[in-house]
């Protein structure tokens, strides 16, 4: 027969009277409670293409869509927007994919000799 050390503390049970028959403290005994974290939403920012005189508008469209993922018809339709304002929002992203998109395109658009701008701002 084996018996436990009299310096070994016992572990509180299923049977104890502080716990209910799943082994969760019942109302008498004492709970932490959890404290609520509020996560902030990452602050957003605005993909912008400027329009100039020399990039090609069939480039344009290829840049929204390899780097922005934007279908063929809204590609078209963003371009022909900044075509006629001089400025568009290409896509809304977190700062760190904003920097990213927007260093991708000016690298392909010097791969490709244009002198396209992309700029981002907070939205």
């Amino acid at each position: 027969m084996l018996t436990e050390p009299a310096d070994v503390p016992r572990l509180a049970g299923p049977d104890d009277d502080d716990n209910d028959k799943q082994g969760r403290p019942d109302k008498k005994g004492s709970l932490a409670l959890k404290e609520r974290t509020r996560v902030e939403k990452p602050r957003m920012y605005k993909v912008l293409l400027h329009n100039d005189h020399y990039t090609t508008m069939e480039f344009v469209v290829y840049v929204l869509q390899r780097v922005f993922r934007h279908t063929e018809a809204s590609a078209t339709r963003i371009m022909l927007h900044i075509h006629n304002t001089g400025i568009g929002v290409a896509g809304v992203f977190t700062r760190e994919i904003a920097e990213t998109k927007t260093r991708k395109v000016v690298e392909l658009a010097r791969q490709a000799d244009f002198p396209l701008q992309c700029t981002y701002e907070e939205a």
